[in-house]
């Protein structure tokens, strides 16, 4: 019954670290995080109780949770996806599932006295019988896995609140952050996309103002934008003369201030 609860509180799980916040996702997450990979995996390597020790068994816990989870992590960073929330979740919970599957598989070839089996039976007179090296052992991995904890818990009380910023560019002609025009003629233009991103965390008015060879060619906005909510859209760049160095700069300003908060600079040569 074991895994069958941990593949139910895993599906439990899931939902309330997605949507979520606060101290019960936390503690959730952890659970999910630090254990049940483990638990899994080591039931699956070794369903009979013969196998292993207690203290054995909830050391090599703890450490495969560990090592699942980061191994889980590096394997996205090459994946679209990348090291965010909802895929390390998801992959999280496929191993967790996938584990469990094949720890049930494992133990029916065994009888019932063989398979080994969470049972949480705390006895004091159970703790005396220990040697003291299994004792000093048993110490060693609460020590271990509360210090884990205390460093989690201190991570999250001292993280600093999510920063608020503007993402304010330019991409080049094919849509990259690359490839910008450089060299025109006097009867063409150069195209750029011009770009906002609103991460303030709250709705944000903005106006952008374009100056090419020291003129005011454009004004765009304004432009109130949600919260992630994004915008872009091409601006064409036509030059009055011929000329070097000619600069094109592209000032973002923000909720009616009169300073610019952000701006870029472009320089192309006119033939």
């Amino acid at each position: 019954m074991d895994i069958i609860s941990i593949i139910i509180m895993t599906l439990i799980t899931v939902p309330i670290v997605e949507f979520t916040q606060g101290a019960q996702r936390i503690i959730l997450g952890v659970i999910l995080l630090l254990f049940f990979p483990g638990y899994t995996f080591t039931t699956a390597l070794f369903p009979a109780k013969r196998n292993l020790r207690g203290i054995e068994r909830a050391g090599l816990t703890f450490i495969m949770s560990l090592a699942l989870v980061s191994l889980t992590g590096l394997a996205l960073n090459y994946t679209p996806w990348g090291i965010r929330l909802n895929p390390i979740v998801v992959s999280v919970t496929v191993l967790i599932i996938l584990l469990s599957i094949i720890t049930l598989i494992r133990r029916r070839r065994l009888s019932e006295e063989e398979r080994f089996a969470l049972r949480i039976n705390i006895r004091p007179s159970g703790w005396t019988r220990l040697k003291t090296f299994d004792r000093g052992l048993y110490i060693a991995l609460a020590v271990v896995v509360l210090g884990a904890l205390s460093t989690l818990g201190y991570v999250i009380a001292r993280s600093k609140p999510q920063e608020n910023f503007t993402n304010f560019y330019i991409l080049g002609q094919e849509g990259m952050m690359e490839n910008y025009p450089s060299t025109i003629s006097l009867d063409e233009h150069a195209d750029v996309t011009l770009g906002i991103e609103n991460n303030e965390n709250e709705a944000s008015v903005y106006t952008v103002k374009i100056i090419f060879d020291s003129q005011e060619v454009q004004t765009i906005g304004p432009l109130t934008l949600a919260d992630k909510e994004k915008w872009s859209s091409l601006v064409s760049l036509v030059p009055s003369r011929t000329g070097q160095n000619q600069k094109a700069e592209f000032f973002l300003y923000k909720n009616q201030e009169t300073m610019p908060s952000l701006n870029l600079r472009l320089w192309l040569d006119v033939g």
